[in-house]
This record gives structure tokens, C-alpha cells and sequence, in this order.
């Protein structure tokens, strides 16, 4: 099952799930509030898995009539990993680093900000200092029931299912961040896109394994720039569920993420391809990740002074 959270015509928030002929049927009502109808999805996901279908409250409307919002508008918290070997070979080689020893044991990750999260064509602002920024093509699980100690067996429990997640990052603000031992901070903290929908695991090829499969695209302004697989992950997302919740709370909404594809990002593109090639995002740009079985999440970058897409008003 696929759910989401949307505005229709008249501005009301509706929890829906969306059908095989580009309809989203209504299941719940929501307030204003960025966590509007935001609980009850969650319910519908868990229930789903358990084989209950949430009943309508209105008719179906096609999908292209409303508006679709994150559909986790306020996660309590957003940890993403770190469990792409590529990408992170990659990266670390930037810098003349080699792997760890202790990255193929450890499921590392860090803390991004729970109030920066930016829904389908939600505009993302260059933030202030940057001339690098980059897009990351990733895939977060959201739990969907309060839960501590998960076993990595147990992870199908406790997910209300994936969704699509641009970890925006200012790579020149991060790579002085975390030169001195933290971080990263301001170079994540302004903006982090999750959408266009929520996938119940069942919808994700070989989500029973803790390694589902799907096919990864980066799209910037329509050209094809990043392509990876899911399953291509390092640890299982079993894994990454049981490092999460040890010693400590999971949370309905939390959102765990997968951390970046290999060639998912710019900083890996311009790498191997060169910066001519690849360059940083400006305001203008448009970004498209698509994951195969959750769908496209699509923002434009827009200038941070006047909220265009280019850095200064059309005369």
C-alpha cells in the first residue's frame, strides 16, 4: 500500500491511500499543524502489514488535484546512516582517506534537523555561506510504533514503510565542520526532503530479506545524473533498525535513513567525472530522485534573499 498525506482544493489535510489509477482516497482528516494526519498514516501503515485496509471517509480524487505534503511532516527525529559501501569509499577517497576496519561492523550514523523538512515541490533555499551544494539520493524507513531494543529479526514489526529522502548538503560548510571532529552541522541542518509517499514494505521487492531491491535515480533538471540500487546496501535494514533502537526510544515518525546510493551525489559525481560536468546546484536547478515502487520527489532550488529560482528578480 501506498499513503500519503495531502492538501486538496479547499486547503484540508487528508491522510489517503493512493490507487492503481493515480487516485488517493481519504482515510483520515488532519489539522493544519505540519504533523496533520501525520499519526493516523502511521496507524494505516501498521495496520496494513497486519492485512487491514483503513476505510474511506470520502471519494477518491485523482492525484494531480491536490497537493502532496511529506508524509512525515514532523518526525521526532531524523538519524540517517552511513551504509553504502560505494558511496562512502568514494567520499573517503576525496580526501585521501581509506575505509575503516570498523565501518563494516558498526552502522554508524548521525542526527539531521527534525524541523528543516522540506514535502514534494516544496522549494529548498540555498543556505548562507555555501557554494556547494549537493543533493543525496537515499531511502528512509519510518517507524511506525514507539519501540527500544529491536531485534534485527524483528525490524518488519515495528516500520510503517519507506519513503524517498534528499539529504541536502553544503559540502564547503560540512568539509570545514568536520575537520574539526563534529559535525556535520550547518552544512545538513538547513533542509531535508522526504516524499512523495509512503510505502508500505510489502510494495518494495524483496523487503522480507531486510535487503529490498529497487532501482535509484537523480534527475537534475530532467538529465539522468545518479543511478544505484537499494539492495545494495551494506547492513540490512534489520541492521540498521536494531543499531537505532539500542539503549534507547524509537518513536512513531522517527526516520532512519539509508544514507547515500553509490554515485548518489554530486561530491561523488564530480569526483570521477569532473566538476565541468557536475557542477554544485544553483538556484534554477531542479532535482528529481525517484526510488522504484515509492515514486518522485521533486524540489526546485530557489535563491535563499529572494525566494526565486534565480539570484536575482527578472527585471
Amino acid at each position: 500500500m501506498r499513503l500519503a498525506r495531502y492538501v486538496d482544493a479547499g486547503g484540508s489535510v487528508w491522510a489517503g491511500a493512493l490507487g492503481p489509477d493515480d487516485t488517493v482516497t481519504p482515510f483520515a482528516r488532519g489539522d493544519a499543524s505540519p504533523a496533520g494526519g501525520q499519526a493516523e498514516l502511521l496507524a494505516a501503515a501498521m495496520a496494513a502489514t497486519a492485512g487491514r485496509t483503513p476505510g474511506p471517509v470520502g471519494e477518491p480524487v485523482p492525484v494531480a488535484s491536490v497537493r502532496l505534503l511529506a508524509p512525515v511532516g514532523a518526525p521526532p527525529s531524523i538519524r540517517d546512516f552511513y551504509a553504502f559501501e560505494a558511496h562512502v569509499a568514494t567520499a573517503r577517497a576525496t580526501r585521501g582517506l581509506d575505509m575503516q576496519p570498523d565501518w563494516y561492523e558498526l552502522p554508524v550514523f548521525y542526527f539531521t534537523n527534525p524541523a528543516a523538512v522540506r514535502g514534494p515541490g516544496d522549494d529548498v533555499a540555498v543556505p548562507a555561506g555555501t557554494a556547494a551544494l549537493d543533493y543525496e539520493l537515499e531511502v528512509a524507513a519510518v517507524i511506525g510504533v514507539e519501540c527500544a531494543d529491536v531485534a534485527a529479526d524483528d525490524w518488519l514489526g515495528v516500520v510503517a514503510g519507506f519513503t524517498v529522502m534528499n539529504d541536502w548538503s553544503a559540502r564547503d560548510l560540512q568539509r570545514r565542520e568536520m575537520a574539526l571532529g563534529l559535525g556535520p552541522a550547518k552544512g545538513k541542518d538547513f533542509a531535508t526532503s522526504l516524499g512523495p509517499v509512503l510505502a508500505t514494505p510489502d510494495e518494495l521487492d524483496g523487503a522480507a530479506t531486510g535487503r529490498p531491491r529497487a532501482a535509484m535515480v537523480a534527475r537534475v533538471d530532467g538529465n539522468e545524473w545518479s543511478r544505484g540500487e537499494l539492495g545494495d546496501l551494506h547492513f540490512s535494514w534489520g541492521d540498521l533498525v536494531a543499531a537505532a533502537s539500542r539503549s534507547t526510544v524509537l518513536r512513531p515518525g522517527d526516520a532512519l535513513g539509508s544514507g547515500t546510493v553509490g554515485t548518489g551525489c554530486i561530491l561523488e559525481l564530480a569526483a570521477v567525472h569532473g566538476a565541468d560536468r557536475y557542477p554544485w546546484l544553483v538556484p534554477g536547478r531542479v532535482v528529481e530522485l525517484e526510488v522504484e515502487g515509492i515514486g518522485v520527489l521533486r524540489n526546485p532550488v530557489v535563491d535563499r534573499a529572494t525566494g526565486r529560482p534565480h539570484e536575482s528578480p527578472p527585471a
